[in-house]
């Protein structure tokens, strides 16, 4: 165990404990504080308290944070849409359902999962449960993920990536008639301060930009719209767009409630281009619309219609 000390300033005072806490340590749930401060681990001034404790300002709160729990990344066999691969790299194209990588409490049926059973040379750089894992994409978002399988490429794209020049396009069906024909979303994308499951747009954000164009409209209710990430913001194209009053149809944490029936937001990464580790030789591939994203569009067209 580690213990860690924080003092609770004004800006937390009043606060119950377990929502103060993950507010300055986002690592931290608040369910996992509430168990930590149940089983005495959490104290206040050198006293055990309860979760629902208001923190005080000047408050020593110590924490003897557990060690992280050992975990085991099993190989299965997913059979993956793999798109291209070399001794470097590959590409892969990842349905819509599917998680990215292991994390507590899911540790089977990820994309890394897969990964493992394709082939044992993948980049260490993110350690044992994100193996070549450079970027990622949401679990319900469809599409082309760039894989690193050493870690001399794994910096290679990772520069890539904080240089913008990783090409990044993806196809999505937003709620809304928007009438002009393409656009730029420069705003800062941080933690929502009333949820911390959520991203927004705040002030002391992170810069995130997202360009689009408009593909189609379907009727007066659904536009399609490809967006092109300038940069790489958790949820960034799901926040801009709903920041602009054009939220994405099915998504369940920044749509309206009434929506289409697909169980996730309708986004695709169709487009990913970089320049090749080695080589030095730039890559671009596209992978179509999956058959569920068509159906919905036709579905819709035919309801419009």
């Amino acid at each position: 165990m580690t213990v860690q000390t924080l003092i609770i300033t004004e800006e937390f005072a009043g606060e119950r404990i377990d929502k103060a806490l993950s507010s300055i340590q986002p690592e931290w749930s608040r369910t996992q504080i509430g168990n930590w401060a149940t089983d005495g681990i959490v104290l206040v001034n050198g006293e055990q308290v309860k979760p629902k404790y208001k923190v005080k300002l000047n408050d020593e709160i110590s924490v003897d944070v557990p060690d992280p729990e050992i975990l085991d990344v099993v190989p299965q066999n997913m059979n993956l849409e793999i798109v291209y691969e070399d001794a470097d790299v590959l590409v892969v194209n990842k349905p819509r359902g599917m998680v990215v990588h292991p994390a507590p409490g899911h540790l089977n049926d990820t994309l890394v999962n897969g990964l493992m059973h394709h082939c044992t040379d993948l980049s260490g750089i993110n350690g044992v449960l994100r193996p070549g894992i450079v970027h990622r994409i949401d679990k319900d978002t469809s599409g082309l993920l760039m894989v690193a399988k050493n870690d001399i490429a794994h910096e290679s794209l990772v520069n890539q990536l904080v240089a913008k020049t990783v090409t990044r396009r993806y196809t999505a069906l937003v709620h809304g008639h928007i009438a002009h024909e393409k656009g730029t979303i420069d705003a800062p994308i941080g933690r929502d301060k009333r949820d911390r499951q959520k991203q927004a747009v705040v002030d002391k954000g992170k810069h995130a930009v997202t360009h689009f164009r408009v593909l189609d409209h379907i009727g007066k209710d659904f536009t399609i719209v490809e967006c092109r990430l300038e940069t790489g913001r958790t949820h960034q194209i799901r926040v801009h767009m709903n920041y602009i009053n054009f939220p994405l149809a099915g998504d369940p944490k920044y749509g309206p409630r009434k929506t289409v029936e697909f169980n996730g937001q309708v986004l695709h990464a169709g487009v990913l281009g970089f320049t090749h580790p080695t080589t030095g030789e730039y890559l671009e591939f596209e992978a179509p619309l999956p058959e569920d994203f068509t159906t919905l569009l036709q579905t819709l067209r035919e309801q419009q219609a």
